[in-house]
């Protein structure tokens, strides 16, 4: 059915098409969904399952990471001479700026146990958070943060605080729970994060790159060097490993985007993995990331400088007279400022 409207000349005109509406940026979708499920998880677990920590030291580190990612991004919108991301949009776009903060804090109180000592938490938020801010490659044209933020301040903390805290005891995800609320737990968990990476942030290459390659380094190892195949491979069935392997090994932003590098990411992830448990190193899958993001993040830096190399040098090793390769220098949530590139190794 069409209609028609008649001009002031009389001329039948039809009226302008309606304006498509603008698709939601999967982003922010991602980032929601993340921060709800996590959140709502921390919920059920103080409530229901029986998480061993205070539930008080969820609302600190929260309140931490907050403060944390507020500081540091008004000091790199002071330093490059940009607006600061969360503001300009109201408390929509204060909300949407502290999504990541808040999926981390949440992770990290989640994910480590300090008995009743808040404050190697509150330094892992920190570390955590600050990491965004500090460790950052060329990827892509745009200066990102390349390491796992979560993962890092977990790894950190368990490095230098190794005689006071540890990883969270794995019995707390289901402590409470009674047999068949047991087994329901790690199916929804699985269930969720699997809509959430196939939907949104677009990782399921990685999760099968991972969950391969786990799954191959336990055959190899029991086929070398004599490991219990049942034990080896029982691990995939826990439901730390499962929100490992959802929540935490697919951050969309430290992880490569086409799904080949994905797959290659994550079964690197899984052969250091194996090394490390050779060496009979425990908290073996935060370091194994840690370790694959940092050499990432290497091999980023590497290929500028190489290409910088390239284009100030001619064929004679002479200086081009061409300026400098120009690189965005985004804030930690997507806003940016384009600077030369000898300037932002320096600084």
């Amino acid at each position: 059915m069409t209609a028609t409207v008649h001009a002031q000349d009389g001329a039948l005109t039809s009226p302008p098409p309606a304006q498509a509406k603008k698709a939601p940026d999967p982003r922010y979708l991602a980032l929601r969904n993340f921060a709800i499920s996590i959140s709502a998880f921390n919920i059920f677990g103080y409530t229901l399952l029986g998480f061993e920590q205070p539930w008080l030291f969820a609302l600190l580190a929260v309140i931490t990471g907050y403060v944390t990612d507020l500081t540091f991004e008004t000091i790199m919108a002071w330093a490059y001479k940009r607006r600061p991301e969360y503001r300009g949009r109201g408390m929509r776009g204060l909300y949407e700026f502290l999504l990541p903060a808040h999926i981390t804090s949440l992770a990290v109180n989640m994910l480590l146990y300090a008995n009743n000592q808040f404050w190697p938490i509150m330094f892992g938020v920190i570390v955590a958070v600050t990491s965004k801010y500090v460790l950052r490659a060329p990827i892509n044209g745009k200066m990102r943060h390349f390491m796992n933020p979560s993962n890092l301040g977990i790894s950190v903390c368990l490095l230098l605080f190794a005689r006071w805290i540890s990883i969270s005891p794995p019995y707390m995800f289901s402590e409470w729970a009674s047999s068949y609320f047991r087994l329901f737990v790690p199916i929804v968990i699985l269930v969720s994060g699997t809509v959430l990476n196939t939907m949104l942030t677009k990782r399921v290459g990685l999760i099968v790159g991972w969950m391969g390659g786990f799954f191959i380094q336990a055959f190899v190892r029991h086929w070398l060097w004599g490991v219990q195949l049942n034990t080896a491979l029982t691990v995939m069935t826990g439901i730390a490993f499962i929100l490992f392997t959802n929540y935490m090994i697919t951050d969309p932003g430290t992880t490569p985007t086409r799904p080949r590098n994905q797959f290659m990411f994550g079964s690197t992830v899984a052969f250091v993995y194996a090394v490390l448990m050779q060496f009979n190193i425990v908290y073996t899958l935060f370091f194994a990331v840690c370790i694959v993001c940092g050499l990432r993040g290497a091999g980023h830096w590497g290929v500028h400088w190489m290409k910088q190399r390239r284009a100030a040098g001619g064929p004679n090793g002479s200086a081009k007279d061409e300026p400098a390769p120009m690189i965005q220098v985004p804030a930690s949530n997507g806003a940016g400022e384009k600077v030369l590139a000898g300037e932002t190794v320096t600084t």
